[in-house]
């Protein structure tokens, strides 16, 4: 339970009654990026439901958020099932009367060239990553417009900024969730609907990620996690806190992590170019951001 001795009060910056009763709705909630937010959430008063494949981590989450006295409903959803996320959507609004915001957080990762990789991984990749995400914001939407004060938040990542050898299933499904919600923001601004739109591209992150990941045939997944803790410089509490800022505060995009913000500008500055750098820099490991 270390996660939960270190955890921030996210409240102390003035946000706890921002979100105070607000239902708000987080996939990924077993672990990382996801139950630190449900935390965060539940510490600054608002109604969760929380929602995971892992229901051993799922679990743990609710118990915890259970005894900090917060009310939270917990389902198993897998976010790649259409027709279990809309019905999920509908139970949740019933069971609190109304969604605030939405945080679609559920993800996995898979390392490997095009060349090597399969088809029925690339597509995994994009069935979690992006179509979760779609499935979560479609399903939601129509709540979250009812409710008068809705908010979608999408988890892309800053491998939805630039590409990375190795990580094609990654960037497709990253890149497809930022052009996703950029449009949808866009949209329900046109629309007139009172519904906030926010993308979230975390850098490295202190996660399971890495270690959970898939990799195709010859890679060496082991150093690449050994890489990845190495770097992987922001806490899930820390990325929790930027991210709740930023909703708070309705922004369009967050970067999470002085690497994000670093990479987002080196790509600014040289749209193409970078590859030359990042290529050679990369090429030495394979390992999955966020």
């Amino acid at each position: 339970m270390r996660f939960f001795r270190t955890a921030f009060t996210f409240g102390e910056d003035g946000a706890m009654e921002w979100f105070a009763d607000k239902v708000a709705v987080v996939t990924g909630a077993g672990s990382g990026i996801g139950r630190a937010l449900a935390v965060e959430l539940a510490r600054s008063g608002a109604r969760l439901a929380i929602s995971d494949v892992d229901v051993q981590g799922l679990a743990q989450t609710e118990k915890f958020l259970h005894k900090i006295g917060a009310e939270v409903r917990a389902d198993r959803i897998d976010v790649t099932e259409r027709a279990e996320f809309l019905a999920y959507a509908d139970t949740v609004k019933e069971h609190f009367g109304r969604v605030n915001q939405i945080y679609n957080i559920a993800g996995i990762a898979f390392v490997g060239d095009i060349e090597v990789s399969q088809f029925k991984d690339i597509e995994r990749v994009m069935d979690v990553d992006y179509w979760g995400v779609v499935n979560g914001t479609k399903a939601f939407l129509p709540h979250l417009i009812a409710s008068g004060d809705g908010h979608v938040i999408n988890m892309s990542s800053m491998f939805g900024l630039f590409g990375v050898p190795g990580q094609a299933a990654y960037n497709s499904a990253k890149f497809a969730v930022r052009g996703f919600t950029e449009a949808l923001r866009q949209e329900m601004a046109l629309a007139g609907h009172p519904v906030a739109v926010t993308v979230v591209h975390p850098g490295y992150v202190k996660t399971a990620i890495a270690r959970n990941a898939g990799a195709a045939e010859g890679v060496d997944k082991e150093a690449g996690i050994k890489v990845f803790n190495r770097i992987a410089i922001t806490s899930a509490h820390r990325a929790a806190r930027t991210i709740l800022k930023a909703v708070q505060r309705k922004k369009a995009r967050v970067l999470v992590g002085l690497d994000a913000r670093a990479f987002d500008l080196l790509v600014r500055v040289s749209p193409t170019g970078y590859q030359r750098i990042l290529g050679p820099m990369t090429a030495r490991f394979q390992s999955p951001s966020r």
